[in-house]
């Protein structure tokens, strides 16, 4: 749906209020907006690596950006600063984030390749802002903290820490928004590659993007079984969201960042944005970040 192509598109959110997707490119240092009703993209360029976004109560967006947390005013381009982290980790970037139940802004950060396919290990953390715009870490020594989504129930916090190939359980306070006692969901196949971007369905069940897999795959996080594999037209897939009429639909952001030459040749698809209908199953509103 989106043929205008991302280096690294990620973090896709629909915002009911403005019938659009919102999501990032990552290596663009961009954060884009897709409009269902006019078919534009328009895109506000910002200072660092994007990670993630999400939307806010009173309008414009809370994003994640080199290693600070920011707010986004869509209409003047402006971004406000919040507060810089890991200022000792100078390779570092946030990665990608999502705003809990109760308003706060979830978001984690990673080391950067110093060469291909060569990064520090266990650089990472998982950070909560709160909407008083205090900041906890929840997790420390994260390889690359990724997708995140919490129960139909409020009671789990789901996570992908990409380089462990698997998705992960908390327990979590709804009330104090801390996460606890870490349990193995889902490890993925071999053929599904790396976990990377995640969500929730209307019946509790994940939707895994599986980068360089090709494809999202549905999980039950009571069972960990698949139930459930789409394939998409392209290597590497970074992440889904359930938007549209109802929430009916699934958006899917992909990258062509990675990818050699003669692959890309191959690959025309690579870097849009996809929209999966007929699976049966709708997604839930996101949640806005409380300030």
């Amino acid at each position: 749906v989106v043929k205008e192509k991302n280096r690294m598109g990620e973090c896709p959110v629909w915002e009911e209020r403005e019938n659009a997707l919102v999501y990032v490119d990552i290596n663009s240092q961009k954060v884009c907006r897709w409009s269902t009703v006019t078919n534009e993209v328009q895109s506000v360029s910002v200072d660092a690596r994007v990670g993630s976004v999400a939307l806010r109560q009173c309008g414009g967006y809370v994003i994640a950006l080199g290693t600070r947390f920011a707010f986004l005013d869509w209409d003047t381009q402006k971004v406000t600063n919040i507060l810089e982290l890991e200022q000792d980790k100078p390779n570092n970037r946030f990665n990608d984030g999502k705003v809990d139940p109760k308003g706060r802004f979830f978001a984690g950060t990673m080391a950067e390749e110093t060469a291909p396919g060569v990064r520090a290990r266990q650089q990472g953390a998982l950070y909560t802002l709160f909407p008083d715009l205090s900041v906890i870490k929840q997790l420390d020594r994260v390889d690359i903290s990724n997708g995140l989504d919490w129960s139909l129930d409020h009671r789990t916090f789901f996570h992908i820490d990409s380089l462990a190939y698997a998705v992960h359980a908390f327990s979590y306070d709804v009330h104090t928004g801390k996460i606890a006692c870490p349990r193995l969901v889902y490890r993925l196949e071999e053929e599904e590659r790396m976990p990377d971007g995640m969500c929730i369905d209307a019946e509790g069940k994940l939707w895994v993007a599986c980068i360089d897999g090709g494809r999202v795959i549905r999980v039950d996080p009571e069972t960990g079984k698949r139930i459930q594999t789409v394939r998409l037209p392209t290597p590497r897939i970074t992440s889904c969201c359930f938007g549209g009429k109802d929430y009916a639909e699934m958006y899917v952001t992909s990258a062509y960042d990675g990818l050699d030459e003669a692959t890309l040749a191959k690959e025309p698809h690579a870097g849009e944005i996809f929209k999966i209908t007929g699976l049966g199953v709708k997604g839930i509103p996101q949640n806005f970040f409380a300030a």
